[in-house]
C-alpha cells in the first residue's frame, strides 16, 4: 500500500506575498497559526493580491523568534507577531466577505508603499474577528483568515508530477500556494477526500479549489506567463473553472509535523 505522508507545511503570513516552509505548525480554526493574518490594502481600502500587483511575489518572509523578517531588494522589515494596532478599524472586503482589520502603524505601511510605488496600508486581522466559511461547506461554523475562502489547501505531489509531465517546462509547487503537501497516493486523489487525519489532527476536505490566474505568476521573478493554466484547461476544467488542490477545514486543533502519516477516514 502506498502510504500517504505530509511532506511540506507552508504559511503565507501576509496575503499574496512569499511563503515560509515549517517543520511543524499549530492548527487553528482560521488556518495554520500566522497564515494570512496580515495583508495590504490600497488607497481605497481594497485588498491587494498578486493578481493585480504581481511584484508582491518578491517580498520574501523568514520566521524569527518573535515575528517575521520581510526581505525585498536588499531591504529588510521586521513584522512582530504581536502589535499595538491603530484604533480606527478599516473595513475591507476579501472577495464577497466584509472583514474588519486594523492598520499596524504608518511606518510599516510606508515601507510597503515605497517599494510598491503606490499608497497602501499593512493591516492585521485579529484572531477574534469573524469571517465565516461559506455556509454550504461549514461543519462546525468555521471561520477563515484572509485566505481566499478556506482555512487550508492541500495538494499531492503526485498531482503536480502529473501536471509537469504534460508541460514543456515543469513548475514548482509554490505556484499553487498550498498549506499542506503530501507524498504517496495517485494524482488528484485529494479531489475526493472527505474526512482524514494528519498525525492526531482531524480534517475535512470540503471543496476542490478553483484556480484563478495566480499560478501563472513566477514566484521568483513576479513575471506572468500562460502556464500552467493553459495545460490545466485541457483536462482539469469543468463548469468553466479550472481545479487543482482541495480546500480543507480543521475538525480539531492540535499540531502537525512534516512526516506525519495521513489516514483517510
Amino acid at each position: 500500500m502506498n502510504r500517504l505522508k505530509l511532506s511540506e507545511i507552508w504559511i503565507y503570513p501576509i496575503k499574496s506575498m512569499g511563503g515560509i516552509r515549517l517543520s511543524s505548525a499549530k492548527v487553528m480554526e482560521k488556518g495554520l497559526q500566522y497564515d494570512r493574518r496580515w495583508m495590504l490594502v490600497n488607497g481605497e481600502n481594497g485588498f491587494m493580491t498578486q493578481r493585480e500587483y504581481p511584484s508582491m511575489a518578491l517580498f520574501k518572509p523568514t520566521l524569527q523568534k518573535t515575528g517575521f523578517s520581510i526581505a525585498h531588494s536588499g531591504s529588510i522589515f521586521f513584522l512582530p507577531f504581536e502589535n499595538q494596532l491603530l484604533p480606527q478599524p478599516i473595513k475591507t472586503c476579501v472577495w464577497d466577505d466584509e472583514v474588519t482589520t486594523y492598520e499596524i502603524n504608518k511606518e510599516f505601511s510606508e515601507w510597503f508603499s515605497k517599494r510598491l510605488g503606490l499608497t497602501c496600508k499593512l493591516v492585521q486581522f485579529p484572531e477574534e474577528n469573524q469571517r465565516p466559511v461559506d455556509p454550504s461547506y461549514q461543519i462546525n461554523q468555521e471561520n477563515v483568515s484572509l485566505a481566499d475562502g478556506y482555512p487550508f489547501l492541500i495538494i499531492g505531489e503526485s498531482s503536480l508530477n502529473d501536471l509537469n509531465g504534460r508541460m514543456t517546462q515543469p513548475i514548482p509547487m509554490n505556484r499553487f500556494r498550498p498549506n499542506l503537501v503530501f507524498t504517496g497516493g495517485t494524482p488528484y486523489e485529494e479531489d475526493n477526500w472527505k474526512f482524514f487525519t494528519i498525525g492526531v489532527n482531524k480534517f475535512a476536505g470540503v471543496k476542490p479549489c478553483g484556480r484563478c490566474m495566480m499560478p501563472t505568476i513566477n514566484q521568483q521573478t513576479g513575471e506572468k506567463g500562460k502556464e500552467p493554466t493553459a495545460t490545466l484547461a485541457n483536462y482539469r476544467k469543468r463548469e468553466n473553472k479550472i481545479y487543482f488542490g482541495q480546500n480543507v477545514i480543521a475538525i480539531n486543533h492540535h499540531e502537525i509535523h512534516e512526516g506525519d502519516e495521513i489516514i483517510l477516514r
